[in-house]
């Protein structure tokens, strides 16, 4: 698949070059003939003589960034003073901070916020502990918990190097939904140990998000966890990503006209999304439906499998298909990939039935590439940015906790999944659903106070 040039290898080269001449055009068919893209070329000093220039440039990988800056060098009259890697740039320093709600201007300000006033409040705490949800940070607070282990793709590659992406989704959950999250990163990877943690700190939270957790353990540590906790455990790469496929793949039928309990679904992934999906999927009344993995599809009478294996087992695959992943899908309806690139070619495609729907979300390469599933399914989605129908977790996370918050649930269940992937569906109209657009931008105005709405309904349904 032909990698495009992406904001994530965007560079801002400084430079000068000489005043007169073709030197800044150069720049420009130097950069385009290597195949980057200028997005931006700014001026900073000019004199007689010489012009300083910052060019940002975006590229497809590192490698490429550090050709687009040669091709430059190569300029005549070119000096390059300074490299920045703008992605590397914004994580300087971290991207989230702590803000005070409340200034602190004098001693009577100092009196309230902390000794003596605040001794008031916590004596109130202490007398009814619920009152934490009223006059503490606890009610809009929700912790992001990572041990390191399933990092976006990279594998297990521990709590340092996993604060950059618990940051960031402690930036969405605030910019989305309004919500305090705190990126804490665990140097263990032992379950009984990241439960007995999160079960000490869950007292300052009103939920709890797990991610980037490997399979199995995450399946234990959520279940333990909802066991112990009075707040909603909710792990991300499971729910988040079985909601918006969910929400998605509603559209896309409405689209080829067919209906989810009719169709033959085909998944590609057993791990913690392709479990979660699964469930979702026969929850919102999926029948037909095999899943693979990396020894072909499962089945009942395929021996050594694990207790989540046997789950899926026995409650798909009723005819025992025991061959592989391209035998499963001739004749599917829908294929869902949450596994390996390349898998599956566009001649697998072909051997789908009519009006079939690829969902390839495996990142940042497809279980098949888009281009040659575009040839024969009506609707493709995948898991990139640089393609329509993103399949993106930020469709559904933000909007589910601001309602779970906001309803003070003590926990989370199928029936508020369900009630967060149909408002994701039903913020796309009639009007506007297309093979290119069965999902709504995670910017889209609506969609996170759609959700919210949406399980706060859900939570007070389920408390009658």
């Amino acid at each position: 698949m032909t990698s495009v040039p992406s904001a994530s290898y965007s560079i801002t080269v400084r430079l000068e070059v000489p005043a007169g001449g073709r030197a800044v055009s150069e720049l420009t068919a130097a950069v385009e003939h290597e195949g980057g893209t200028i997005t931006a070329l700014d001026v900073t000093a000019s004199g007689h003589e010489r012009l300083r220039i910052d060019v940002t440039c975006a590229a497809t990988d590192t490698a490429h960034a550090d050709r687009l800056v040669e091709v430059l060098r190569q300029v005549a009259g070119v000096a390059i003073h300074k490299v920045s890697d703008r992605t590397f740039l914004m994580h300087l320093g971290g991207k989230i901070e702590m803000q005070a709600k409340h200034p602190i201007r004098n001693r009577d300000d100092l009196s309230m916020i902390y000794t003596p006033g605040v001794a008031r409040v916590s004596m109130a705490i202490a007398a009814n502990p619920d009152d934490a949800r009223r006059l503490t940070i606890k009610r809009n607070s929700v912790a992001v918990v990572s041990d390191g282990s399933a990092v976006l793709g990279l594998g297990n590659i521990g709590p340092h190097a996993a604060l950059p992406v618990m940051e960031g989704k402690a930036a969405l959950f605030k910019r989305f939904a309004g919500i305090d999250a705190w990126p804490l990163c665990l140097d263990t990877q032992d379950v009984d140990t990241i439960v007995e943690v999160v079960r000490s700190i869950a007292p300052g939270f009103a939920g709890i998000n797990l991610e980037d957790i490997s399979a199995p353990r995450c399946f234990e540590v959520e279940r333990r966890l909802r066991e112990l906790l009075d707040i909603p455990v909710f792990h991300d790469d499971q729910h988040g990503t079985a909601i918006v496929v969910l929400a998605a793949l509603t559209n896309a039928l409405r689209i080829v006209g067919k209906d989810l309990a009719h169709v033959r679904i085909v998944m590609s992934g057993a791990g913690a999304a392709g479990s979660a999906i699964l469930r979702l999927l026969l929850a919102a009344g999926a029948k037909d439906v095999l899943v693979a993995d990396i020894d072909g599809v499962i089945h009942a009478r395929r021996e050594g499998l694990s207790p989540e294996l046997r789950w899926i087992a026995e409650h798909t695959n009723q005819a025992h298909y025991a061959g592989d992943l391209h035998g499963a899908v001739v004749g599917a309806d829908v294929f869902v990939g949450v596994s390996a690139p390349n898998v599956l070619a566009g001649a697998d495609v072909a051997t789908m039935n009519k009006g079939a729907i690829v969902f390839a979300l495996a990142n940042p390469d497809p279980e098949v590439d888009p281009a040659e599933a575009r040839e024969h399914a009506s609707v493709v989605a995948t898991g990139r940015s640089d393609y329509p129908n993103q399949i993106n977790n930020v469709l559904a996370f933000p909007g589910v906790f601001r309602g779970l918050l906001d309803a003070q649930s003590h926990h989370v269940d199928e029936t508020m999944l369900l009630a967060a992937a149909q408002a994701i569906a039903n913020v796309v109209t009639e009007d506007q659903l297309n093979a290119n657009y069965v999902i709504p931008s995670v910017f889209h105005p609506d969609v996170h106070n759609a959700v919210a709405a949406a399980v706060r309904d859900a939570v007070a349904a389920s408390s009658h």
